[in-house]
């Protein structure tokens, strides 16, 4: 893999801010290009609003927001960059095209990732010249904090590609997850997926409000999901004897109606209970000052489970003990 010093980023909403901001924090140049209004001020804005949590994190050597430039074209960003991201919005068509694009601008070794929650590889390389170095690097918001990234590779895209993908994904401090079956979703939204759906649909029978399920998640599984998971933390609720014991016992539930995976439809009267709900729990909090909480609390978290070398805060030690060494 060619050294990474610089990388480019298409698109440059939520997701690609959060981009920019991780590999500016750990020593990287970022080239940047969207084609919105005011693209460039919004980029620089939510990459100064991830910066102070950054900077508790850790920087690494070089790290400077003033290493971030916006380009004026696709092909600009592809020429320059050792490594690309895109995270363009979720349409095919629109992925299928960029990727096309990127392709014939970028150095045959550049490797290019897509930031995509759920559209197959396969797919969005299939008019790409050189298809074996375009990947799925699908990351999880706020992409500068959280660790995980799912890579998925297409019916085109090589070994090497996903061990050098996996390589720079590691030294920015993430931790790759190596999605070995192509499926729609991935693994991670898949499931998250699931509880979305079962949300809306209780939100829609009036049996509760967002306010109440989000508690039910926060001050409950949320926690222990934050470093065990679901499997180990079922595996646990069997006591000495395990998952087998769990399963045995509380298998009958499984047949019990206790959710309904298929989505309720998505009536206005449904979209105005979410809108209604979730401004209540803001109740006049800015989104700016939401994510400053945000982030300051997944800090605490993930400090908090370096501790026990666990989960994300095993990664957070590995990253600031490579950040150190540098």
């Amino acid at each position: 893999m060619r050294q990474i010093e610089t990388v480019g980023l298409i698109g440059g909403g939520v997701i690609g801010a959060g981009w920019a901001a991780r590999c500016l924090a750990h020593g990287l140049s970022v080239i940047a290009f969207d084609p919105g209004p005011d693209a460039e001020a919004i980029l620089r804005a939510k990459v100064d609003n991830a910066w102070p949590a950054l900077t508790k994190l850790g920087l690494a050597r070089g790290a400077d927001k003033g290493r971030l430039s916006f380009a004026g074209s696709v092909a600009e960003v592809a020429e320059k960059a050792d490594f690309i991201q895109e995270s363009a919005p979720e349409r095919l068509d629109l992925k299928t095209k960029l990727h096309a694009e990127i392709d014939a601008a970028a150095p045959a070794d550049v490797i290019i990732g897509s930031s995509t929650s759920g559209l197959l590889p396969s797919d969005f390389q299939a008019e790409c010249a050189h298809p074996e170095r375009v990947l799925v690097g699908h990351p999880f918001n706020p992409v500068y904090l959280l660790p995980l990234v799912e890579l998925v590779g297409g019916k085109k895209t090589s070994a090497a590609t996903i061990d050098a993908a996996r390589d720079f994904y590691k030294k920015i401090g993430m931790y790759p997850l190596h999605v070995r079956n192509e499926v729609e979703g991935f693994l991670s939204d898949r499931l998250q997926e699931a509880l979305w759906r079962e949300n809306l649909h209780i939100v829609n029978e009036g049996i509760a409000t967002t306010e109440e399920l989000d508690d039910a998640i926060v001050y409950g599984p949320g926690l222990r999901w934050a470093f065990m998971g679901v499997n180990k933390t079922f595996a646990l609720a069997g006591g000495d004897e395990g998952m087998r014991h769990m399963l045995h016992q509380f298998g009958p539930a499984l047949e019990l109606p206790w959710t309904k995976l298929k989505a309720p439809e998505l009536t206005e009267d449904l979209i105005d209970k979410m809108v209604s709900g979730t401004e209540e729990q803001l109740a006049g909090t800015s989104i700016k000052e939401m994510e400053r909480l945000r982030d300051d609390c997944l800090i605490a978290i993930m400090e908090a489970l370096q501790t026990f070398n666990e989960g994300a805060g095993r990664v957070l030690k590995e990253n600031r003990t490579r950040l150190s060494a540098e």
